[in-house]
């Protein structure tokens, strides 16, 4: 008697038979029939019924021949698919469409350069998942892949705006930068620039990134490293409304973005509201002009003015007592730091050049930037100076201080509100947080052309993208997290655990099968809560 294993309607079921022979003739009855069982099962039954029993004195007839991580790349391959972002870069799910899958989700699980990821094909099961068995090759598989995702990349984010930017909706745009370090002697885009990473002597690129509400990222641009933020600003207004549709937004920028040129530019623009905060510069020509007065800033209310020279801006003026605190402490240090370094300039034992003694001041408080508090002079070959308290005094009073500008009407937006809007750029600082330091990665780039860095970037936006819809659903798992010692759960060691979920090669009397590892309770709370079966 044997098990024959056969196919039935494209699914595999088995048939208990036994063989004779009958006038010459080989003969088979049928005794029944296995239906329902998947295949590595049959396989096992098969190889019972020839008599290949495990014993467990025999240390060779169960044998693990190779684990790969599963869990992971399982559910953000399976979660991709569900939030919509396969048929966002494709609607047909051609070979270079789930090779940008493979990519975007092995940036959010390993980061590294593409071609460290092509090499994880021995580690992990999510290229094979992705429909690359063997090997990868890095420049079909992943540089081939970029060229085509780039050439779709304003296809796919009108795609996600649609999903995630509704008329009159609020749109947060913020700016950063990321430096280079190597030679990119053919790129437009690597120029040196202000860098707000505070890497100086380094060339980079500009970033801006344009967020919903929510802080969902829905597009990107790079821009050359060279580019002042105000000036990215009317276009990508006129970018959001034309390309995506939208008559009627709200468009939320950091500090100093819209200034007063961008203004001009923006004038006429229909249906557009902006909100940003005033610079240190404005709020003081604010003062001058006695639009407002300091007494209006106050911690516990917010206290709103209408400009009389334009009744669509309106003021919040509004005061954060650990702000304050915080900047008093910082210019407390730092003029505490230049009277010792001019003190030891002024109590040198002789006379010195007095355009020495002049650059030797100008260096310490360009460093220090206390220049506007020190009165000082050379007289015959010595330093003499002074602190201005009046200024100091007259700064003081703005620590903590800040402005919030939007043009949205009071009857749409109360000041609360509009206060709000603001403060969620914060999302968007988050997004590039992650995007560079703390999840993805973002730097250092291994790409020489601009086109590539654009690609690579782009990756970057849409694996934040996978990102920030897993931490959505996770959201009631953080929150029932415990707090200091007792926190258990972070992004990263969400991942840990949905990588130990492992699918290993077994070897069991001489029949081979994969077999994915048996999640755990909390594991499979991660799957259930991402909508995610294995």
């Amino acid at each position: 008697m044997h098990l024959e294993i056969q196919t039935h309607r494209g699914k595999p079921c088995g048939v208990i038979r036994s063989t004779f022979r009958a006038d010459g003739k080989i003969k088979h009855t049928s005794h029944g029939r296995i239906s329902g069982a998947p295949l590595n099962t049959l396989r096992l039954i098969q190889a019972a019924f020839r008599g290949d029993v495990m014993l467990k004195e025999d240390p060779g007839a169960l044998c693990l021949l190779g684990s790969r991580e599963y869990g992971a790349s399982r559910a953000l391959l399976a979660l991709a698919d569900e939030i919509g972002l396969f048929r966002a870069i494709y609607s047909r799910r051609e070979p270079w469409v789930r090779d940008c899958l493979a990519m975007i989700v092995g940036r959010v699980i390993y980061a590294g350069s593409k071609l460290s990821l092509s090499h994880q094909w021995k580690n992990t099961a999510l290229w094979e998942l992705s429909g690359v068995l063997g090997a990868v090759d890095v420049r079909e598989h992943c540089y081939s892949a970029m060229d085509r995702l780039l050439e779709r990349q304003d296809a796919i984010q009108k795609r996600l705006a649609s999903q995630h930017l509704k008329d009159g909706a609020l749109v947060l745009y913020d700016i950063t930068s990321s430096y280079f370090e190597g030679a990119y002697v053919d790129s437009q885009i690597v120029q040196f620039g202000y860098n707000r990473d505070g890497k100086r002597g380094h060339e980079q690129m500009v970033i801006g990134l344009l967020c919903s509400e929510a802080g969902c990222p829905v597009g990107v641009e790079v821009f050359a490293g060279n580019t002042q933020d105000a000036s990215t600003v009317p276009d990508k207004i006129a970018e959001v409304k034309k390309r995506y549709g939208l008559k009627d937004l709200i468009f939320v920028g950091d500090r100093g973005m819209v200034t007063h040129s961008v203004e001009d530019k923006l004038k006429g623009v229909e249906g557009l509201s902006t909100i940003s905060a005033l610079t240190h510069r404005q709020i003081v020509t604010l003062l001058e002009r006695k639009v407002i007065e300091l007494d209006l800033f106050d911690e516990n209310d917010i206290a709103e003015v209408i400009d009389p020279e334009d009744l669509t801006r309106r003021y919040c003026l509004c005061r954060n007592p650990q702000s304050a605190q915080r900047e008093g402490d910082t210019r407390s240090a730092l003029l505490t730091r230049t009277r010792e370094e001019l003190d030891r300039v002024a109590q040198a034992k002789r006379p010195g050049d007095a355009e020495k003694i002049g650059a030797r001041v100008g260096r310490l408080l360009a460093k220090t930037k206390m220049g506007k508090f020190v009165i000082w002079s050379v007289q015959d070959g010595r330093l003499q100076w002074h602190f201005d308290e009046e200024k100091i005094a007259a700064e003081k009073r703005f620590d903590g201080c800040y402005i919030i500008c939007g043009t949205v009407p009071a009857e749409r937006m109360a000041k609360q509100a509009l206060v709000a809007s603001y403060k969620s750029l914060a999302l968007v600082e988050n997004a590039f947080r992650n995007l560079k330091t703390v999840q993805l990665e973002m730097r250092p780039v291994y790409h020489k052309t601009d086109d590539r860095i654009r690609a690579h970037v782009f990756l970057c936006v849409l694996a934040y993208y996978l990102q920030w819809h897993v931490n959505q659903r996770l959201a009631p798992l953080f929150a029932e997290d415990g707090q200091h010692e007792a926190r258990q759960w972070t992004f990263k060691a969400v991942l840990d655990r949905l990588s130990a979920i492992r699918i290993q090669r077994v070897k069991i009397a001489n029949t081979e099968f994969d077999q994915v590892t048996q999640p755990e309770d909390d594991q499979q709370r991660i799957l259930d809560l991402l909508g995610v079966k294995l």
